[in-house]
């Protein structure tokens, strides 16, 4: 089990320790259908935001109520996290587990603390994506969403972080976000929807706690997530 990064032509380079300062490679380098893809990253958490798209708040009124004049934030534990093709395990009994796709923001190695929207940048190692998964009649039941939100692999992230969208040319702050659930699209949004912008985010959660090196930031979840349908991979 090791880090890598995707060359230009598709093979991934393996390279030594983690991913953060000087990357040094051992020389090995794989085809992706030989290799199995794990989460990304292992956070220490992986902080939410709830409510962060206004289609959203719409669809879940009834169960969420209206929109937070501040990012509202919850945690999903380490636990959770999983790679990008492994199983979601269903809870015993429970017929009603939604996807949550959203952008997620990885913390590098300066981490944050106390900083401001301006200085928010110099704090991202890179983006991928992240599904928020989550247990409505639980949400509901309980009244905050810890366990809804917090079973093993309910946090599915990757393939892979793109730590360069510019050099794609890809602006983060408009970046569309998109679910399927067995080939039917179900949730489509932009970045540029979000309530709350990501160095707003980054700069508020640094307010309350630390961001270590390699935490994840899940930015919130467009509309479309509260139909039926089995929890699935985001893209």
């Amino acid at each position: 089990m090791s880090f890598g990064v995707l060359d230009g032509d598709g093979q991934v380079a393996q390279i030594e320790g983690h991913p953060f300062g000087r990357i040094s490679f051992t020389g090995a380098r794989f085809a992706q259908a030989d290799i199995r893809l794990l989460s990304p990253i292992l956070p220490s958490k992986v902080v939410c935001v709830g409510k962060n798209y206004a289609a959203h708040i719409e669809e879940m009124k009834g169960l969420t109520g209206d929109a937070p004049t501040e990012p509202l934030l919850f945690l999903k534990p380490s636990t959770s996290v999983v790679g990008p093709g492994d199983a979601i395990r269903i809870p015993p009994g429970s017929t009603n587990v939604h996807h949550e796709a959203e952008l997620a923001v990885v913390i590098g190695a300066r981490g944050a603390r106390n900083v401001t929207p301006e200085q928010a940048g110099a704090s991202i190692f890179g983006y991928t994506i992240g599904n928020d998964v989550t247990e409505r009649d639980m949400q509901k039941s309980d009244g905050q969403w810890t366990r809804a939100k917090g079973f093993d692999s309910f946090c599915p992230i990757g393939p892979w972080i793109e730590t360069d969208l510019g050099g794609l040319g890809l602006d983060p702050t408009d970046l569309e976000v998109t679910c399927t659930v067995d080939g039917e699209p179900r949730q489509q949004g932009r970045t540029s929807q979000l309530i709350f912008d990501v160095p707003t985010l980054i700069s508020y959660i640094s307010q309350v706690m630390t961001l270590l090196p390699g935490d994840v930031v899940l930015t919130g979840t467009p509309p479309g997530s509260a139909r039926s349908g089995p929890a699935s991979r985001s893209r």
